[in-house]
């Protein structure tokens, strides 16, 4: 039997911070839960290899899902928990408010809560927990390059040679013949952003390719 929320549009956003790192799983999780509520699924934003430091204007799938939001497209955004969203607490908080202008509830299936009350005002303890994640997975970043420059100091201590191997590293040519979809898309005139979204491949990988092209 169908429920009051039956064919909500919904959209998925995923995010991943490097292109070695897979969107299956949590793509996976959130249909599950869209098909177990009865929403429709009426996009998937994907984003590869990108930092969840990244400024709003770099995370095209925000920007997708935002711009759903706004054509009237979609009643809530899926994620599987707030770190996905972003690791600075600015951009998740804005981004929130933007969907809320648009009584857009955003759900993150790890507390299983959504931002939004049916009749569109927000949900107090969203709003506290929201938050109080979106500071966490700032603080979980902020601790994890501690302990990379602490062990990177002590490796250095010990005489280890760090970086990589000599000549491990692509030359200007290599770069280009291995990305050349990049390549296609800078000539055309696409911006690094677009052309990221494009290829799906880094904002970083994008950016050599482009200084390789200007070399």
């Amino acid at each position: 039997m169908k429920t009051a929320s039956s064919h909500v549009p919904v959209a998925i956003l995923v995010r991943v911070s490097t292109s070695k790192q897979e969107t299956a799983r949590q793509v996976s999780e959130l249909k599950a839960l869209a098909d177990s509520k009865g929403w429709q699924v009426a996009a998937i934003c994907q984003e590869s290899g990108v930092s969840g430091r990244a400024a709003a204007e770099d995370r095209h799938g925000l920007q997708e899902a935002l711009a759903l939001a706004k054509a009237g497209k979609i009643k809530k955004v899926l994620v599987h928990e707030v770190s996905r969203l972003g690791r600075r607490p600015s951009v998740v908080m804005s981004f929130v408010e933007a969907l809320e202008a648009c009584c857009v509830s955003l759900y993150w299936h790890a507390q299983r809560i959504e931002t939004l009350l049916p009749n569109c005002k927000r949900n107090p303890a969203a709003g506290i927990m929201l938050a109080l994640l979106a500071e966490m997975a700032r603080a979980e970043v902020e601790t994890m390059r501690e302990r990379i420059n602490s062990g990177l100091a002590e490796a250095r201590r010990k005489g280890v040679t760090l970086g990589r191997p000599v000549g491990s590293g692509l030359d200007a040519p290599a770069l280009l013949a291995k990305h050349k979809d990049v390549v296609k898309a800078l000539k055309a005139g696409h911006s690094v952003r677009n052309a990221a979204k494009i290829t799906g491949k880094g904002p970083s990988t994008v950016q050599r390719v482009k200084a390789a092209l200007e070399a």
